[in-house]
């Protein structure tokens, strides 16, 4: 499990959400927008990512941290602050805050994210952080999106900006050998129980691919 969901398990629970994972059924959604800064040599030196969740999950946020009371979908700029990274405070040990990176085969490993604004837009919270990349090639570079638990989903259709001359072609998700991979799993968990053990966020995420070859 993330750390994001970590943070709204105990929301999630009363709220009657959690189900076997090998149904494959995400209970947060979050719009993903990144921009990817790179230096004169055409190396990726951070992104800073903007999450926009669902209202729903905005909803469950805002009522376990005590938000918005007037229930107008506005917050004050006191409120503003208090949630002000309210989705980087746990950072386990191996948690990769939900952005994977390689080049030519290799895991980039990066430092944890930085809170960078917060916004309420359309009922929904925006979120956004900024994340240091150790200067790695940006042509061939491989982006990838998603919580291994599957228990958040995240959708790519905000857009993944780069510098020009470069850019970026994204792959949607082999669908089709997702579900079969989880049909294999869901047949084995008959015998017991498999939640939170499973990790299927891989077969659902996109993948980008940065080309600055022209």
């Amino acid at each position: 499990m993330s750390a994001l969901s970590r943070i709204l398990f105990t929301a999630a629970l009363i709220a009657g959400l959690i189900a076997p994972l090998a149904r494959a059924h995400p209970h947060i959604f979050v719009t993903t927008r990144i921009v990817v800064e790179m230096n004169e040599a055409q190396q990726v030196t951070g992104v800073t990512m903007t999450w926009e969740y669902d209202d729903f999950f905005t909803l469950l946020i805002f009522e376990d941290m005590g938000l918005d009371k007037d229930a107008d979908g506005a917050l004050s700029e006191a409120e503003l602050d208090r949630l002000m990274g309210f989705d980087l405070i746990e950072w386990p040990e191996g948690f990769e805050g939900d952005l994977y990176l390689a080049s030519e085969g290799r895991k980039i490993e990066m430092p944890r994210s930085v809170p960078h604004d917060i916004a309420v837009r359309g009922g929904k919270i925006v979120a956004t952080q900024k994340r240091a990349i150790p200067n790695v090639a940006a042509e061939g570079l491989e982006i990838r999106q998603y919580d291994p638990t599957y228990y958040v989903s995240y959708d790519l259709s905000g857009g993944i900006e780069v510098p020009a001359p470069c850019a970026v072609r994204i792959e949607p998700p082999d669908m089709a050998a997702a579900e079969a991979e989880v049909a294999k799993l869901t047949e084995q968990s008959l015998s017991g129980d498999v939640f939170m053990e499973v990790r299927l966020g891989h077969l659902y995420a996109s993948r980008a691919v940065i080309s600055c070859a022209g």
